[in-house]
């Protein structure tokens, strides 16, 4: 979605990872730890989201709006890429034992995962910003959006933290390609895992 708010048109090649197709040997031969996503820009290739986002800003960018220069400021939206960083290892405690090892899923990690959530709702209440760290757009509002879109339509109720689905719905009303890359992508693995997410034991 980035590329998409800088006006780059990327050929995007679908990788099932429930089918493994990250483990292909034509797939190893550009990334050998075989993470997704990965970009392939020439003949310079790279993994891992926020350094990926951070490539297409400086060598694609018109301006500095969605990740800053000025070091105070972009300070503050690194600060909420390692948030981001964090939440995700939060949800992966949640949700990877039983994606992964058919374990039964335990409510008390996914209400870790709303407390973490919850750091985002008062940082909102707190700012009274329309986005993470102000009144426009920046690199951690749409990293964050994807995660929290995913974690909804995985199961985890929204409606528990409204600043943050308040947030995500003007997200969603003015980040390009929100809906076939984001939701879409949210949709596809909540079709996959959300019933063994929600499984009452």
């Amino acid at each position: 979605m980035v590329a998409k708010a800088l006006g780059v048109e990327l050929n995007l090649k679908k990788v099932d990872l429930f089918n493994k197709e990250q483990l292909k040997p034509e797939f190893i031969a550009i990334n050998p730890e075989h993470t997704v996503p990965t970009l392939v820009d020439g003949d310079f290739v790279l993994w891992e989201s926020k350094a990926i986002i951070g490539y297409l800003v400086a060598q694609y960018g018109k301006n500095d709006s969605l990740y800053p220069s000025d070091p105070k400021k972009r300070a503050m939206v690194d600060r909420f890429l390692f948030y981001d960083t964090a939440l995700h290892e939060i949800f992966r405690g949640w949700a990877h034992p039983v994606m992964k090892e058919n374990a039964q899923p335990e409510e008390a990690k996914k209400e870790k995962l709303h407390d973490a959530i919850e750091k985002l709702e008062q940082h909102l209440k707190r700012s009274g910003a329309q986005f993470v760290t102000g009144d426009s757009l920046c690199v951690a509002d749409f990293t964050l959006a994807c995660a929290i879109t995913t974690y909804r339509e995985l199961g985890v109720d929204m409606t528990r933290h409204p600043l943050v689905e308040a947030w995500l719905q003007r997200c969603a009303e003015v980040m390009p390609g929100y809906e076939e890359i984001c939701l879409a992508g949210a949709k596809l693995m909540a079709a996959a895992v959300k019933d063994k997410l929600n499984k009452r034991t």
